[in-house]
């Protein structure tokens, strides 16, 4: 189960960063060419923040091969408990795709006098995955309490 949590948060970050630097772009300036608009906000004194994009998008999978890392490692965690990291993993992949896409879109805005906001309907798909991460472990019944031997010990 961690590996397919891990690759669907692997996934989702690459989706995040396809809509940002490819679909959105081209969705925002009808007809025009990637390497078109890229070179129209670069002429405009602006940048899409490629790194950034890539640096804030990042986190959430190098955090999943650190749970994946873990339930390798201790094969007796919960199963429930894996799977809601995932899920809480894949929920807060709507805010690093807003933190993401911030600088490019208003970039677009900038040089093309535009918003600064979605233009690709493909993001729907991203913040529809988030909402299902947040509330399936509600869903689910959250995770249960640890056994005794795994509990942390009292004071």
């Amino acid at each position: 189960m961690a590996v397919v949590g891990s690759g669907a948060v692997v996934v989702y970050a690459f989706l995040a960063a396809v809509q940002i630097l490819v679909l959105n772009p081209l969705a925002a300036v009808p007809g025009a060419g990637l390497d078109r608009i890229f070179a129209g906000v670069a002429a405009a004194g602006q940048s899409m923040s490629t790194g950034l994009v890539i640096f804030f998008l990042a986190v959430g999978p190098l955090i999943a091969i650190a749970v994946l890392v873990a339930a390798w490692r201790r094969p007796g965690r919960q199963a429930r408990l894996v799977a809601v990291c995932y899920l809480m993993l894949l929920g807060v992949g709507a805010s690093a795709y807003f933190w993401a896409s911030f600088g490019p879109g208003i970039a677009l805005a900038d040089t093309y006098f535009i918003s600064g906001g979605d233009h690709s309907a493909w993001a729907v798909g991203l913040y529809a995955t988030s909402g299902l991460g947040v509330a399936n472990p509600g869903w689910s019944g959250g995770v249960e309490p640890l056994p005794p031997s795994l509990a942390p010990p009292q004071r």
